[in-house]
């Protein structure tokens, strides 16, 4: 396989940018583009490197974003190559990062590469956002970036999320949306006791039990024609001493919302309150509230995309709002139209994480056509 999308996927993929870390995937991607006018930014916040990088100076402002961190790999020893040594085994390719996500990030250079190649007076500016602290806590990476732009007045009109949103084939899903993410750490206070001598204690897992009990069934929303139903999930409870005769004094449970645009975060906070109260608890939460929900309705953006998408590969593709947080949460505090779009799904974060050869330049021709169509109306 030779082409310039599969060699810089290749490339990215053997620097072992385990998150925080960038490896000097950033400035690889810096000189590429500085040699065909781009002006780099480099912004380190913590130990998290980030990159801004711009061509042109005027409206509209075309922005592809990423992260160049990825997860860690796993046992070695489950892998059937080097996860930073990537192979291709039966047209596909292998290695950590390979669809989740250096393989979008390539293809928005080589786009980006031939589109000022073929227009080098362009309408509009081209842009990149890119960090490596998307896979960890997400604190001083693309958060931190949009502050700085937003503080001097920056705006961008249309963003592309390379984050890996297709099912089944390239293009088949484009995430026009995400739902927002509000976490929760509560404590239940009872009184720790003997087993044997119940009535001289009270266990908080029993008293929890049936605020739980409503908590879990209850409908916080009935989501719209864009958005699922808001969900509440517990992702982790304890309590206890270690011992089998003690009845515990405290308990201690992780919960998560995600919420649509029909549920706000004060009624959420409010609502769980209530519940709480009615079954006369002692207890106290540690709120955590990780990104709002947002979405881009049809436009510009969305139609661009999405005739991209058809041209090359035949494909209608669905529009959806579903799965985790991205960092589009947080550059849509600053952009008009926002989307994400690219490899498919199946093996992210996984052992032998993949993805089909043939799909990088694929996705690279639907990036091209995207820009083509935003700033020459093409």
């Amino acid at each position: 396989m030779s082409s310039e999308t599969f060699t810089l996927t290749r490339d990215l993929i053997s620097r072992r940018s385990v998150t925080p870390q960038d490896d000097g995937c950033q400035q690889l991607i810096a000189d590429r583009l500085a040699r065909i006018g781009f002006v780099a930014e480099h912004m380190r916040f913590g130990e998290v490197d980030n990159l801004w990088i711009r061509r042109g100076k005027a409206a509209p402002v075309l922005c592809f974003a990423g992260h160049t961190d990825v997860v860690p790999p796993g046992p070695l020893e489950s892998w059937l190559s080097d996860p930073f040594e990537p192979q291709i085994r039966d047209g596909h390719l292998y290695g950590r990062g390979a669809a989740d996500m250096k393989s979008s990030l390539a293809a928005f250079v080589t786009a980006i590469e031939q589109f000022v190649s073929e227009q080098p007076g362009h309408a509009g500016s081209l842009a990149l956002l890119l960090t490596s602290d998307e896979e960890g806590p997400a604190k001083d990476g693309t958060v931190r970036v949009v502050e700085a732009l937003k503080a001097r007045g920056e705006h961008i009109d249309y963003c592309v999320v390379g984050e890996p949103t297709s099912v089944e084939r390239l293009g088949d899903m484009i995430k026009n949306g995400r739902r927002g993410s509000l976490s929760g750490e509560i404590v239940i206070r009872g009184a720790q006791g003997h087993v044997a001598y119940p009535h001289l204690a009270r266990n908080p897992v029993h008293l929890f039990a049936p605020a739980l009990a409503e908590l879990a069934a209850t409908m916080w929303d009935d989501g719209n024609e864009y958005f699922p139903p808001t969900t509440w999930q517990v992702s982790n409870i304890r309590a206890g001493t270690g011992a089998t005769n003690v009845i515990p004094g405290e308990l201690h449970a992780h919960f998560n919302f995600r919420f649509s645009p029909e549920s706000t975060v004060g009624v959420l906070k409010k609502r769980t309150s209530e519940i709480l109260e009615r079954h006369g608890l002692d207890y106290d939460i540690d709120w955590h509230l990780s990104g709002k929900p947002f979405m881009t309705r049809r436009g510009k953006l969305v139609e661009a995309v999405s005739a991209a998408v058809s041209s090359i590969t035949g494909i209608d593709p669905e529009l959806s709002t579903t799965g985790g947080t991205s960092d589009g949460r947080f550059i849509a505090d600053i952009c008009d139209e926002l989307v994400e779009l690219g490899p498919v799904n199946a093996s992210i974060h996984k052992i032998n994480e993949n993805i089909v050869v043939e799909d990088m330049d694929t996705l690279s021709r639907i990036y091209h056509q995207a820009i083509t169509r935003l700033l020459n109306g093409g």
